[in-house]
């Protein structure tokens, strides 16, 4: 009996002592595992060190390729001599192709290509060994040896920066705590198997939390049938989503088409709509600013999705070349437009962007943005009304802008009918102080922004724009040579302040009803990025006194707008949300127009462009028409609406 004791206290102390062992073990290895390029981010320890761990990584496995190809090639004992210079060999050929500096968590195709390099010198010194074997008096197994332990040392080394990636791109917690549980909620099929569709799977791979399991690809190309995307299948094409959908138990669906049209995001949102799938989608590409960078950023489909239109390609180079070392100034920087002319000008890295607007809210906000788009971005924030003449010419004596792109005015119809004395001073004496201030001071480039509703205008708002657009073109005949005073006109641009789509996802967010003025009513739709862009195309790049139309490709049924827009929400219009109709409202055209029709010319600016050459007020008049108007401003009110309002026909 007491041998047995013995033998179990003597069994419970190996077992306890393997234990503490096996748990001093793994306290190491989670030491390792924390300060090793393994980590994602938990490094405690200085630059140089991490770098030294590395180095020592990369040299065992070195030694240990040696010990190997040592073993069988000779099969005696262990040259440690040869293993020491070996490794010097090898950490020495990593350095020169700087193999530990790179991150091994984000390990991609050209580190694979430099540890290739490396490979193969090792191998080239290998055979350099076996031409030199006698000379240097080796063995003729050496070379044999140094050869097997190059290709080795760089399937170790690949091995361990492979093991770096999965290790970060599959946390070691999230293995471990993975349970039934825990499996993802959403079975989502990423329609496109591209390159933002690859993206797309990996950004969801590394964020289970999101709840997201793709199930597989959809893609239209016949070539890829068949095929996968890290090991993830293309199952088919769109022709096949209702029997893969009910095959899989599919419950979303990812748009990763950046480039596609809006005609076909709509057809996928109302195909995946109709089978109770929810939608996401990532943003399109004419959303970039400049030279950034695409990224999958998953959301909800929106109507800009719906209304996407083809990609803007500018001449980044001239662009550049007009707006660096230049000073720009913005009116109505707080705006819509404004806000969006600077993001797009920052791009460009300008000597200084002075914005300029009155509403300071509007100004803080696209100041935060601007500084946080381009923190080394010298620029001015200036707090005043375009009206104000005095201030208005100390902000270009102060700057000297050689660029000013006038983004400032009213822009509300029903308003504006009400109130055209506002129009008067804002649209067209603001415009006519910016002129003014710009002859004087020698700006070389002057961008009006205007409107589709100044072609055959039928209200204030129109009439006052295309009055404005005279200013530019009386003052281009002033202006010095290699000057550009010109103006943009374009129709309505999705998002903007006061535009239909923010009133109709109000009215959705309330419950309903949405109100749409007549069911027959068409406006053009510009994203504002585009609009922005090819403003900035035209006015940089155009000639001087001209009119530049943009390309607002096909009118848009508001009632369809409405319509998309309830869907997108999750209801059906008619039935979950009702939609009413309001009628026209004071000034509001049914359709909308770019043009006269003998005033359309092509131009060689840019694709998207039309040239158009204004009638119908010589300079002799637009002199009178402003002299009347100062006379107008000063009656009293009950006078000065009906005087304005008739000096506006008179002129336009």
């Amino acid at each position: 009996m007491r041998r047995e004791k013995e033998s179990i206290n003597q069994a419970n102390y190996i077992l306890n002592y393997r234990v503490h062992s096996y748990q001093r073990l793994v306290n190491v290895m989670e030491r390792v595992v924390n300060t090793a390029p393994l980590s994602s981010g938990r490094w405690v320890g200085h630059p140089v060190l991490r770098l030294a761990v590395k180095q020592f990584f990369d040299g065992l496995f070195a030694g240990l390729a040696w010990l190997i190809a040592d073993q069988l090639w000779i099969v005696t004992e262990w040259n440690i001599r040869r293993m020491f210079v070996w490794i010097l060999i090898a950490t020495a050929v990593g350095g020169l192709f700087q193999l530990t500096s790179q991150l091994y968590r984000l390990a991609g195709l050209r580190d694979a290509l430099r540890l290739g390099m490396a490979t193969l010198t090792l191998m080239g010194i290998s055979c350099l060994l076996w031409l030199l074997s006698a000379p240097l008096q080796l063995s003729s197994e050496v070379a044999a040896i140094a050869f097997t332990a190059s290709i080795l040392t760089g399937l170790f080394w690949g091995t361990f920066r492979v093991s770096c990636r999965v290790w970060n791109d599959t946390p070691y917690r999230q293995l471990v705590t993975l349970s039934k549980s825990a499996e993802p909620t959403h079975r989502a099929l990423v329609v496109g198997a591209g390159r933002a569709g690859a993206l797309v799977m990996q950004e969801l791979s590394r964020h289970p939390n999101l709840g997201y399991r793709v199930i597989g690809f959809i893609d239209d190309a016949p070539y890829k049938r068949g095929l996968r995307i890290e090991g993830i299948p293309i199952l088919g094409d769109s022709a096949s989503l209702p029997a893969l959908v009910a095959k899989h138990a599919v419950t979303h669906a990812i748009l990763a088409i950046p480039s596609a049209s809006g005609p076909a995001i709509r057809k996928l949102n109302e195909t995946f709509q109709k089978m109770n799938v929810q939608v996401k989608t990532v943003p399109g590409i004419f959303n970039l600013l400049g030279t950034q960078v695409w990224k999958p950023v998953i959301r909800d489909v929106s109507i800009d999705d719906v209304l996407r239109r083809d990609p803007v390609h500018l001449d980044h180079s001239a662009l550049s070349q007009a707006v660096a070392a230049s000073t720009v100034l913005i009116t109505g920087a707080g705006g819509s437009i404004g806000s969006e002319l600077a993001r797009q000008v920052g791009a460009f890295k300008p000597k200084r962007v002075i914005l300029l607007g009155r509403g300071e809210n509007s100004l803080w906000k696209i100041q935060r943005e601007f500084q946080a788009l381009f923190p080394d971005q010298a620029f001015s924030l200036e707090l005043m009304d375009i009206r104000n003449r005095a201030d208005f010419r100390e902000v270009f004596e102060r700057y000297q802008p050689q660029i000013v792109l006038h983004a400032a005015a009213h822009k509300h119809v029903p308003f504006l009918e009400m109130h055209p004395l506002e129009a008067v001073q804002n649209n067209i004496f603001g415009t006519l102080n910016v002129v003014q201030a710009a002859l004087d001071f020698g700006t070389r480039v002057l961008v009006n922004i205007s409107t589709d509703k100044a072609v055959n205008p039928t209200n204030v708002l129109g009439a006052s724009k295309r009055i404005a657009e005279h200013i530019i073109l009386s003052a281009s005949r002033e202006a010095p040579p290699d000057s550009r005073f010109v103006s943009v006109r374009f129709g309505n641009v999705l998002g903007s302040r006061g535009s239909v789509v923010p009133t109709f996802r109000e009215q959705i967010r309330r419950g309903g009803p949405i109100t749409v003025t007549h069911p027959e009513m068409t406006r053009y739709f510009m994203t504002i990025p585009e609009a922005s862009q090819l403003v900035l195309q035209a006015g940089l790049l155009g000639e001087n006194g001209k009119v530049y139309v943009l390309d607002m490709g096909d009118p848009v049924k508001i009632l369809d707008l409405a319509s998309d827009m309830a869907r997108f929400s999750g209801l059906e219009p008619g039935k979950d949300i009702e939609i009413q109709f309001v009628g026209l409202r004071p000034g509001e055209k049914l359709h909308e127009e770019l043009f006269m029709d003998q005033e359309r010319i092509f131009t060689r600016v840019h694709p998207k462009l039309f040239e158009t050459d204004p009638q119908g007020v010589t300079p002799e008049q637009l002199a009178e028409g402003l002299k009347n108007f100062r006379k107008a401003s000063e009656l009293p009110p009950a006078q000065r609406q009906p005087e304005i309002v008739r000096i506006l026909r008179q002129l336009v």
